[in-house]
């Protein structure tokens, strides 16, 4: 069943999910990322190439010819996945195809709308039984 983990007080949600990008390339593990808003999936894209933080991340979109033999993908839609390790969800909604995967990350902001629809999400996947783990990142600072 797909594990899902939340992380809470996020000051800045690309770029940590860009750290956690880095974290599961270090892990060997692929990734597929979750960015249904054009602009968003641009602005995440964009950060992958420039954050000096990360390093760099081999990743593309998912519609790209070279897809299956990158480790980070950027899909705008369910589209073709092509792995279930790790899903980063940038959505304020719940994936529909979340259950594929092995993983499903929740990463939740400051700011008080993604706060509430987060919470939304959390329900849903608790409501279903799905096992969860919340990781509290403003008490690390």
């Amino acid at each position: 069943m797909t594990r899902i983990d939340f992380y809470t007080k996020v000051d800045d949600k690309l770029r940590f999910a860009g750290k956690l990008c880095a974290k599961a390339l270090s892990q060997k593990l692929r990734v597929n990322v979750y960015a249904p808003d054009a602009a968003l999936a641009e602005r995440f894209d964009r950060l992958l190439w420039t954050d000096n933080a990360t390093g760099f991340i081999p990743h593309c979109r998912a519609g790209d010819p070279l897809a299956a033999e990158t480790p980070v993908l950027i899909h705008e839609r369910e589209g073709e996945l092509l792995h279930d390790a790790l899903l980063i969800n940038l959505d304020a909604a719940w994936p529909p195809f979340f259950s594929r995967f092995e993983r499903v990350i929740e990463i939740v902001s400051t700011d008080t709308q993604d706060a509430t629809a987060a919470r939304e999400r959390f329900r849903f996947y608790r409501d279903r039984g799905y096992a969860m783990q919340t990781h509290d990142m403003g008490a690390s600072k």
